[in-house]
């Protein structure tokens, strides 16, 4: 999994990055075919913002937040990331049932 945190008028600091890798950890360790990360911080004013696109087989899941603290943000985002997360995978859970083909006729 390539894991990517880029900051748009913010330093990616050494605790933001762990802050943000220990908090996808949670969130990747429901599903197991991610492929990439992509992380963007940014500041807009008063406004901290926190994005992230999840590529997986099929799709890819994009989440973003905002919040007057960083911390909040990625909070928020990661909370999001994991309904969607969840979402997706019972979805693709629930199509995985036999073809009409291979069930036995009802008389």
């Amino acid at each position: 999994m390539n894991l990517n945190i880029t900051g748009h008028h913010v330093e990616v600091t050494p605790a933001i990055r762990e802050y943000v890798m220990t908090k996808l950890d949670r969130v990747i360790a429901h599903f197991d075919n991610v492929t990439s990360v992509n992380v963007i911080l940014s500041v807009e004013k008063l406004k901290q913002k926190a994005e992230v696109t999840v590529h997986v087989r099929g799709k890819d899941i994009y989440v973003e937040s905002d919040d007057a603290n960083l911390y909040a943000a990625i909070d928020s985002m990661t909370d999001k990331l994991d309904r969607q997360v969840q979402k997706y995978k019972q979805k693709v859970a629930d199509h995985n049932h036999d073809a009409l083909k291979h069930q036995s006729p009802e008389a």
